[in-house]
């Protein structure tokens, strides 16, 4: 069993939590993480800036940007996480797009991610149907590979994902880009029993969720909660990281309850 599959029990629920490398600032990096890490975070998604990130909303694209002009590249990110591995213990995974793993080679960006201490990666805009060689290669690294599944995914698309996603299942919560809302889509909870069906891995939801209340409600259909725009919006309103800590600590309290 992978140290993501692990953190999964039945008694309880994950706490997915995701911050971009390097914003506002690397030194922000290094100390929100360890933060979430100690206030009740499983799982903590390290965001690589991209130049063209399809699946993020308005807050995680300016994030991104803001760390490209400031020279976060994928070898930095590496970098950093070889600090963040000595200061916490919590499952650490790469969110990314194909193309900077693809550039960076997939052999050479597997091993890295191995010898700085990542556990997993989640690459969005890659399908499983296109996904063998990397699969192969995080599985020698022992590397989980997260793929995601959509409120339109086939039933073909399902199987496929549950045959091979490692670690657990990313469900996207809505059609279309992550971002903070005001409310739970319709529909959730028949797409959660639909997924369930096919996978026997844990099911973790994301893409919009902003609130206790969120979490608590997302809690009682899946397996884990992810939250990530609300907590770069917190970092940008509070540069003492207090508002983040509180969130976390508010999250944690609903999934616990």
């Amino acid at each position: 069993m992978s140290r993501i599959a692990s953190i999964f029990k039945p008694a309880g629920k994950a706490l997915i939590a995701y911050v971009t490398v390097g914003y506002p600032s690397i030194e922000a990096t290094l100390e929100v993480v360890p933060l979430l890490a100690s206030n009740g975070c499983d799982i903590i998604e390290l965001g690589i800036p991209f130049s063209d990130p399809l699946a993020d909303g308005a807050t995680i694209q300016k994030a991104s940007f803001d760390a490209l002009k400031k020279g976060v590249d994928p070898k930095l990110c590496l970098e950093l996480d070889g600090k963040l591995r000595q200061m916490v213990d919590t499952p650490l995974v790469f969110m990314t797009y194909f193309n900077p793993v693809l550039s960076y080679g997939l052999e050479e960006f597997c091993r890295d991610c191995s010898s700085s201490g990542i556990d997993g990666l989640i690459v969005p805009d890659l399908p499983p149907e296109e996904g063998t060689a990397l699969e192969a290669i995080t599985k020698k690294q022992k590397l989980d590979l997260i793929y995601l599944l959509a409120p339109t995914s086939t039933e073909e698309r399902i199987r496929c994902v549950a045959e091979r996603s490692r670690g657990f299942v990313y469900l996207v919560s809505v059609t279309g880009v992550t971002g903070a809302r005001g409310s739970l889509p319709v529909g959730l909870e028949a797409f959660v029993a639909r997924v369930r069906g096919f996978c026997r891995q844990p099911l973790c939801i994301g893409f919009g969720i902003s609130t206790p209340e969120q979490a608590r409600q997302v809690a009682g259909m899946a397996d884990g909660v992810i939250v990530g725009s609300r907590l770069i919006q917190l970092m940008e309103a509070d540069r003492s990281l207090a508002q983040v800590r509180d969130f976390i600590k508010k999250l944690r309290k609903a999934l616990d309850q």
